[in-house]
C-alpha cells in the first residue's frame, strides 16, 4: 500500500513540475526573426495591405471620432514587450508612439519585431491610460525604476487592438 501511495505522489510531483515548466516556457516572447511576410495573429490579406493608412492619417482621424473599427495602419515598431511579446508600440510622426495590444490576448510577437515595418489590422480608439497601467507597461518593457517612478499622470493616447500584424518591407 505504501508503494502505491509513494508511486502516486511521485507521479503527481513529476506532473506538477512539467506543467510548471510549460507555463514558464510560455511566458517568453515567441522565437523568430520577424522577416518580411511573417504574420502574427490573423494574416493581413493583400486587399487589406492595399488600404493601409499612415500613422499620421490615423492620428488625424481622431479629430472627428474616438473609435475606428476595422482599420489597417502601416508603421514602424518602436518597442515590443520583453516579457511575452504581448504588446508593441508604433512610432508616430511627432516622435511619440501609440500602443498596440493583441486581440483577445490570442497571439504574441517576437522581440525581433522591434524596428520593423508592419501593417496592423484591427480597431483603434483614443483613450486615457491610467498611471498604474502605464507603470505596468513600463515594467514589462524593463524600464529603470527611476523611469517607472517618473510616471505620475495618466495619458490620453491612441490604443490599437490588433487582430493581425504582418511584417512588410
Amino acid at each position: 500500500m505504501k508503494r502505491l501511495l509513494y508511486s502516486a505522489l511521485f507521479f503527481i510531483g513529476v506532473s506538477a513540475f512539467s506543467f510548471a515548466q510549460e507555463a514558464v516556457e510560455k511566458s517568453a516572447p515567441p522565437a523568430g526573426n520577424a522577416v518580411v511576410g511573417d504574420y502574427y495573429g490573423a494574416d493581413v490579406s493583400a486587399n487589406s495591405l492595399g488600404r493601409a493608412i499612415s500613422v499620421q492619417k490615423l492620428e488625424g482621424s481622431f479629430k472627428e471620432q474616438k473609435k475606428i473599427e476595422n482599420i489597417v495602419v502601416k508603421g514602424t515598431v518602436a518597442d515590443v514587450c520583453e516579457k511575452k511579446g504581448c504588446w508593441v508600440t508604433i512610432k508616430t510622426d511627432n516622435g511619440s508612439s501609440f500602443f498596440v495590444k493583441m486581440k483577445d490576448y490570442a497571439f504574441f510577437v517576437p522581440t525581433a519585431l522591434k524596428g520593423k515595418n508592419v501593417v496592423l489590422e484591427g480597431n483603434a480608439e483614443k483613450k486615457v491610460t491610467s498611471v498604474d497601467e502605464l507603470k505596468h507597461y513600463a515594467k514589462d518593457a524593463k524600464k529603470s525604476q527611476t523611469e517607472i517612478n517618473a510616471i505620475t499622470t495618466p495619458r490620453e493616447e491612441i490604443r490599437f487592438m490588433a487582430s493581425g500584424i504582418k511584417v512588410v518591407n
